[in-house]
């Protein structure tokens, strides 16, 4: 390869890797928020205002919640810089 693909291919990589770390950080704030969020909701619910939103879920979000995961992995939609 010559050098001056390695750098383009070089550079679009870097660029692509700034993009990716930004999605990054910025979904773990997010998801942050919403743990804090969730657990304020579910700290001045009523037991029973639990069982009833509980009854509303899938079960497959359920399970997932009981192993600390999420439901569905989110989808990547970024197209490529390359």
């Amino acid at each position: 390869m010559t050098d001056l693909v390695k750098n383009h291919l070089m550079y679009a990589v870097r660029e692509e890797v700034e993009i990716l770390k930004e999605q990054i950080k910025e979904l773990v704030e997010k998801n942050s928020q919403l743990e804090r969020e969730n657990s304020l909701l579910k700290t001045l619910a009523s037991p029973e205002q639990l069982e009833k939103f509980q009854s509303w879920l899938p079960a497959e979000v359920l399970s997932a919640e009981e192993q600390g995961g999420a439901a569905a992995p989110a989808q990547h939609t970024r197209g490529s810089a390359v």
